[in-house]
């Protein structure tokens, strides 16, 4: 496994030299996995990506460097810390680096001699083929994708002359992996969307869910999708509900400042009983906060948005894999109990790209169009009563009953009211959907050791979402290098509200630790936990400065430092 940083300001091509080097590895047969951290600002400052690839299947990022590639001298200084012994900085000949791991090209001078001093990105790039077994040709069909054609050949010379001036330091393995995609976080959400039925996006551009709305409309003609870029947050909820209220799968999406404006909607989605999706790509805060960062501090927020009581379900993305298949869950459940269901991603997810396997459609279920199948011999009754909560739902213009929708409390046929007894009776077929809800949810997955299944684990960590990947990495080093004769191992959510509490029950009371571990500053599942389990947890590990947590971090506050 090799980790690599490639290093620099804003506007010098990080975020495009690192796109095709993700590329070229995964179309050599490389598993692959990038994150970036970038500031919020369109030149200067600091910006890098990482990028990890590996024979094995990689779940996280890390930051024990083997190669840095700097694009300026400030890298080279924030960076070098973190490079192995034997790695390398790979950089400018024109700079000073008195460091004896340094490999100095003239990138510049090269850029410039062939007459874009823009490229110097590709003479990265073909030295870092050279140094990897590569040939230059691997890098001509992936520049093609990145490079306009007026300046392709220069940047093919480039990448020659850059291969041209170092030796092959990491042995080339053969192809093995070439079957498989590479996501993004976002992609493969819109994907999932996509393969549900997805039919209406509305939203307004707020980092980091704006991704979504780019994505969508560059695939909207193909996929037969209408995306609206609304006015305000408040304005696209409403679109995405009144194309669901016509008939339409429908979502919208953004962050949580946008989440705010949208939550007086979102209870008219469950008041007035009409499904839909909403995405929230979290972003530390308040306010502003950090908008190019990532957190995981809206989950309480989410639980409980908007006034009232009314049910809901939120689910927590975990990988490029989860992404795709519970998005296109959260279009079932929101049909199947006319609610909406909430999706929770992060920056660190949503910006991150993966090697996956190839997703299988066959496990995606068909949305129904709503029929008059099933109405009764009482005629339309809009919000019935009825055992599971759930009433009959026709679309207007596709039937020749009246349908209605209110969002103030109202009868069976959906006329307002004001007396007790039907608030009360309504209310309760409402909240009776949790009920079946319950029956839907998905256990947390379970990571440990082998036989631990049965007999538990002494050290129980416990996260949701985007804490999969290290989570899952920090479980195996701790395993394999941690106390003796400790067994460790680690329940991570998805769905999270309604919160599945089977697995919680059955490995808590064998751990005599169970470590909460979030991006967040009060640890809001481990509070989730003993509101409704009454388990407690014993610590939690937190990281709020809006970078991902890895699994040495982790490690490394396991144990403080023992287990390294």
């Amino acid at each position: 496994m090799y980790n690599l940083l490639i290093g620099g300001a804003a506007g010098q091509g990080i975020e495009t030299t690192a796109a095709i080097l993700q590329k070229i590895f995964k179309n050599r047969g490389y598993y692959v996995f990038s994150t970036r951290d970038f500031m919020s600002r369109v030149r200067g400052g600091h910006n890098f990506a990482l990028l990890r690839i590996s024979t094995e299947p990689i779940t996280s990022h890390s930051y024990e460097l083997d190669g840095l590639i700097a694009f300026n001298e400030e890298s080279i200084r924030l960076h070098k810390g973190e490079l192995k012994k034997d790695g390398f900085i790979l950089c400018d000949s024109g700079w000073r680096s008195e460091d004896p791991r340094t490999i100095a090209i003239p990138m510049t001078a090269i850029a410039k001699e062939l007459g874009n001093p823009r490229a110097v990105g590709s003479v990265a790039i073909g030295t870092i083929l050279k140094l990897f077994g590569g040939v230059p040709e691997d890098a001509d069909s992936v520049l093609k994708d990145y490079i306009k054609e007026q300046y392709l050949e220069v940047n093919q010379k480039a990448v020659l002359r850059g291969y041209e001036l170092t030796q092959t330091r990491f042995p080339a393995i053969p192809p093995f992996n070439k079957d498989m995609l590479l996501l993004s976080g976002t992609q493969a959400l819109c994907l999932g969307a996509i393969a549900a039925g997805l039919k209406f996006y509305s939203a307004y551009p707020m980092s980091p869910s704006t991704t979504i709305m780019e994505f969508l409309a560059l695939r909207s003609r193909e996929a037969g999708i209408v995306v609206e870029q609304a006015e305000d947050e408040i304005a696209a909820i409403n679109m995405a509900i009144g194309a669901s209220f016509a008939g339409v799968p429908a979502m919208t999406g953004t962050s949580g400042g946008g989440f705010s404006l949208k939550v007086e909607a979102l209870g008219l989605s469950g008041m007035a009983e009409i499904p839909l999706v909403v995405v929230d790509v979290q972003r530390p805060g308040p306010v502003t906060g950090l908008p190019t960062r990532t957190e995981q501090s809206d989950l309480k927020f989410v639980i409980s948005a908007s006034q009232g009581e009314f049910p809901r379900m939120v689910i927590a993305l975990r990988n490029h894999t989860d992404a795709f298949y519970q998005t296109a869950r959260a279009f079932q459940l929101a049909y199947k109990y006319q609610i909406p269901v909430i999706l929770l991603s992060d920056q660190f997810l949503g910006d991150s790209y993966a090697t996956v396997e190839p997703y299988d459609l066959s496990a995606v279920t068909e949305l129904k169009t709503p029929t008059e199948e099933g109405i009764g011999e009482g005629g339309y009754l809009r919000y019935r009563y009825t055992e599971d909560g759930i009433s009959p739902r026709l679309v207007p213009g596709k039937t020749k009953n009246f349908v209605t929708s209110d969002s103030d409390e109202h009868d069976e046929y959906g006329r307002i009211i004001e007396d007790s007894e039907t608030r009360i009776c309504m209310m309760n077929k409402r909240l009776h959907k949790l009920e079946g809800l319950k029956n839907e949810l998905l256990e947390p997955e379970f990571v440990g050791p082998k036989g631990a299944e049965s007999d538990g684990v002494e050290v129980l960590l416990v996260g949701w979402g985007s804490m999969d990947g290290p989570i899952k990495e920090a479980i195996q080093i701790l395993n394999e290098h941690g106390v003796k004769d400790r067994r460790y191992g680690a329940l991570i959510f998805g769905d999270i509200y309604p919160l599945p509490q089977k697995q919680l029950l059955r490995y808590a009371p064998h751990a005599s630790e169970i470590i909460n571990i979030e991006q967040n500053a009060t640890g809001q599942l481990a509070d989730l936990i003993r509101e409704q389990t009454g388990i407690v947890c014993s610590r939690s590990i937190l990281k709020y400065d809006g970078r991902q947590i890895s699994a040495t971090e982790i490690v490394w506050q396991m144990g403080k430092g023992e287990a390294r």
